[in-house]
């Protein structure tokens, strides 16, 4: 069965190959991002199949606005994948910025929330949706640095799992994916605020996921049959793994 795909955040990482993949394999895909020049070369690929909007996920009157208002064969949206989001600094939080924990719940909170609301009435409406949300195996495991940006994992987390207790008895299904370290998607040149250096040193001596492990697995996620739903897939690389608890000593 060919869907009716949305993917937010596709104009880079993730987003951009789940993106390709979906648009690949035949289904109508909704590219959400604020950079859309990006996706020019998919546009070229992907012809009448692909839809670009540019569109800010964290304005919630205007999300509503545009993904309520779309036309055939768009509108009837089948699976939503809520893949935008960022991580800002990796400081304590004694020293982070308001502003960078404000851009991270706006975006990796609200924007799910904002993108689920406008589509999910339509969906339960006829029956038939599926909602992948993109989590982090930060929303379960601390990490120094991590503080603000996990817990909006968390949240995206336990939102997909409540999402499943309110959908009872519709069709539809819910999954969470939280990736581990991921290399080659941008995500720590943003985290690092464009510090290459910084952000390459993480990934150094590690063979990390892909964008392209992410939408494999998204997609296998997607197609299950209808009876099955992931509710949680976690995944890292080989090389990662769990840390010892922190001890602080008294000297």
């Amino acid at each position: 069965m060919k869907m009716i795909v949305l993917v937010t955040g596709a104009t880079s990482g993730f987003g951009l190959a789940m993106v390709n993949h979906f648009g690949s394999n035949g289904h109508h895909v909704i590219a959400i991002g604020r950079r859309v020049e990006r996706l020019n070369d998919m546009k070229n690929k992907l012809g009448s199949k692909l839809l670009l909007l540019k569109l800010d996920v964290r304005d919630g009157s205007e999300v509503q606005k545009v993904l309520r208002s779309l036309s055939h064969p768009f509108s009837e949206i089948d699976l939503i994948i809520n893949n935008a989001g960022l991580a800002l600094g990796m400081g304590p939080a004694n020293k982070a910025q308001l502003s960078d924990w404000d851009t991270m719940v706006d975006t990796n909170i609200k924007g799910v929330l904002n993108c689920t609301s406008a589509v999910l009435p339509g969906m339960v409406e006829r029956n038939r949706g599926h909602i992948i949300n993109l989590g982090s195996v930060a929303g379960e495991f601390p990490y120094p640095g991590g503080n603000v940006y996990g817990a909006t994992k968390a949240f995206v987390h336990q939102f997909s799992l409540n999402l499943r207790a309110d959908l009872l008895g519709t069709a539809l299904r819910v999954t969470c994916i939280e990736p581990g370290m991921c290399g080659g998607t941008g995500f720590s040149e943003v985290r690092f605020k464009g510090d290459v250096k910084a952000a390459e040193a993480i990934y150094a001596g590690v063979d990390p996921l892909t964008a392209q492990d992410i939408a494999e697995t998204v997609y296998w996620v997607a197609t299950r049959p209808g009876h099955v739903n992931i509710n949680v897939v976690s995944m890292m690389p080989v090389q990662q793994a769990f840390s010892p608890f922190a001890i602080h000593r008294n000297k």
